[in-house]
């Protein structure tokens, strides 16, 4: 701490030795960010890890946690969904204005949204999306975006107690066989959607960023992919070189349509379309999709959707 204050203070000096004043030389915006920066990193991630009983995937400065439905066995159009194609509950953390924002999306039952939700809001966060992304699926589920600000370990152990009113698996053991197989040509995925993918619980998952910068609470959404502001794809194998595939589209309001058009075109159905988020910019809206085909004449078709927005791939 002493290192940090003293930086702090030979900069001042330097500010004012120059004849500037604080105000002119941004000073605020300054000081602001160097407290941000000190808490991110006096922030206690190991007490984040335990409070949510996991190990997070960190990114940059995000951490990213993952809450699969690994209990729940749900079933559409005769496809067991693995948890990573569908079920994969989330939430991220990253340093901001003195402590942490956060944004995830919580996959729940219809029994668990209510009671979720109230603890959620007992504790100080808000709910910014509740809405379905898949259609015919037994059981149904849910999906509560969450979104708030404030001290890490605060907001995990808020977080914790919500997902307690749910059946959302608080542990994860630690797995004692190797990850499914990815029975795809993964190689002529990447090619066609244009990013190379990666293979997650017996899915193979792609994340396209947008070109555009996304702006919420004043941060900047970066990197996008952990926070949920990147157009997901997954390929679940079926058989036969089919794949379930789902996943959302980050869109500009212009562009909804014209990839609504292009995937239905391509024998890919709509499921949902709606927001995830209060007040970001430019607004965005996340549409979900669905179908059980050959992989590659899917891949096709979304290259096409993508074709539509101003993502970076291809």
């Amino acid at each position: 701490m002493r290192i940090r204050l003293s930086l702090a203070s030979s900069i001042l000096a330097l500010l004012l030795s120059t004849g500037a004043s604080a105000e002119q030389n941004g000073w605020q915006i300054f000081s602001e960010r160097f407290v941000a920066t000190a808490h991110a990193q006096e922030t206690d991630w190991q007490k984040v890890d335990e409070t949510l009983g996991r190990k997070p995937a960190v990114t940059g400065d995000v951490h990213r946690y993952g809450f699969p439905r690994t209990d729940l066995t749900v079933t559409l159009d005769g496809v067991t969904i693995k948890p990573a194609l569908a079920l994969g509950g989330w939430v991220a953390f990253k340093p901001a204005h003195g402590g942490a924002m956060i944004m995830g999306d919580l996959v729940l039952l219809e029994s668990e949204v209510n009671p979720v939700m109230l603890k959620l809001i007992a504790n100080g966060l808000e709910v910014t999306a509740i809405h379905n992304h898949l259609l015919r699926a037994s059981p149904e589920t849910f999906y509560l975006h969450v979104g708030g600000h404030g001290d890490p370990i605060k907001i995990a152990t808020a977080l914790r107690d919500a997902l307690a009113d749910s059946k959302t698996p608080l542990t994860i053991a630690p797995s004692t066989s190797p990850p499914p197989a990815v029975d795809l040509d993964t190689a002529q995925l990447d090619q066609i959607i244009g990013v190379k993918g990666h293979a997650s619980g017996g899915v193979y998952q792609f994340g396209v960023p947008r070109r555009d910068a996304v702006i919420e609470g004043g941060m900047q959404l970066s990197p996008g992919g952990p926070l949920g502001v990147a157009t997901g794809i997954n390929f679940q194998p079926t058989d036969g070189g089919k794949a379930a595939i789902t996943g959302d589209f980050v869109l500009l309001g212009e562009e909804v349509n014209p990839v609504i058009m292009a995937l239905r075109a391509n024998g890919i159905e709509v499921t949902a379309v709606h927001s995830h988020m209060l007040d970001e910019q430019p607004r965005l809206f996340f549409l979900h999709f669905w179908a059980n085909d050959d992989a590659l004449k899917l891949a096709k078709g979304l290259r096409a959707a993508l074709d539509k927005t101003a993502s970076t791939s291809g």
